[in-house]
């Protein structure tokens, strides 16, 4: 079997292009949101939201409503019950955060264990990446658009709040306003993800690739070309490795994900902890460095 049948073979299921729109969809949306994420430092955050949608996706499901009404009702009842801990007692915020989402998280798995449903409510938890339906495609389209859509949008005024939110409040903006929308569209972006790799492995889609674009430039702009292109390319590696070597779909992407992390970790040229030294390296090679006790001999 040559490269282009390898490529071509899983295209002609409708499983697989399904399961690959959804994919590429949400590593893009979730790639771009994860650049504001780390840059702000809601990682922590972002773990929290994206556990806590979990129950209010399920009652969504169990009345027939769409799925990011409950995600949004939840998302923001998360963030407010953290601010309320937090600002009511001596608790501090990671340790609200850690209360607040593995309560709701509890409650959700509850909530799975004693609703009836025709279709296993599981695969919210795990992802199912490969069973997603045209019209769940659909839906996850629509969001993923809209998502994308508003962070394009507002990308100035949320990178601004991200740097120096006393700045963007002195120039007319309102930093809890966009601190709230980047809430809502973290649990937006929370919904487009759980059917590619369920509740359990969107936080790693929301922070990976942000973390490794971070490694590789120092530029925001660039961040935000880099974060998606990395990501998408992980879902489309990850996707096609599940296929053949017959393995999670979802959790093949974020390993994928993960290893790209791990060798820019290591061999990035400005960032990288073997990469600096070998730029080092490289650096005293090219000026011609010689020892001390040779230079000495001369």
């Amino acid at each position: 079997m040559n490269l282009l049948e390898l490529v071509l073979e899983p295209l002609g299921y409708g499983f697989m292009l399904n399961a690959l729109a959804t994919a590429v969809t949400a590593a893009a949306v979730c790639a771009v949101l994860s650049c504001w994420l780390v840059l702000i430092g809601w990682s922590l955050m972002g773990d929290a939201v994206s556990h806590a949608v979990l129950p209010g996706v399920v009652l969504a499901y169990m009345f027939s409503v769409p799925f990011a009404i409950g995600a949004l009702l939840f998302g923001f009842l998360a963030v407010g019950l953290i601010g309320a801990v937090r600002d009511t007692s001596r608790i501090k915020e990671d340790a609200a955060i850690g209360i607040v989402f593995s309560t709701l998280f509890a409650l959700g798995l509850v909530l799975i264990s004693v609703t009836p449903s025709e279709t296993d409510l599981g695969h919210i938890i795990f992802g199912n990446l490969l069973g997603v339906s045209r019209a769940e495609l659909v839906q996850i389209l629509i969001l993923g658009a809209l998502a994308l859509g508003v962070l394009l949008l507002k990308a100035r005024d949320f990178t601004l709040f991200a740097f120096d939110a006393t700045h963007a409040h002195a120039i007319g903006l309102n930093p809890r306003l966009l601190g709230a929308a980047l809430l809502g569209l973290l649990a937006l972006t929370s919904v487009v993800a759980l059917q590619a790799v369920g509740v359990i492995l969107v936080v790693a889609m929301l922070i990976i690739p942000g973390a490794t674009a971070h490694l590789l430039t120092e530029r925001f702009g660039r961040m935000l070309l880099i974060a998606p292109t990395v990501s998408v390319t992980c879902a489309v590696i990850g996707l096609y490795a599940s296929y053949y070597l017959d393995t999670a779909s979802g959790g093949m992407i974020v390993l994928v994900q993960g290893a790209v992390f791990a060798l820019v970790y290591l061999f990035a040229p400005a960032q990288g902890v073997l990469g600096r030294r070998i730029a080092a390296l490289v650096r005293r090679a090219r000026a011609g460095d010689k020892p001390v006790s040779e230079n000495s001999q001369n």
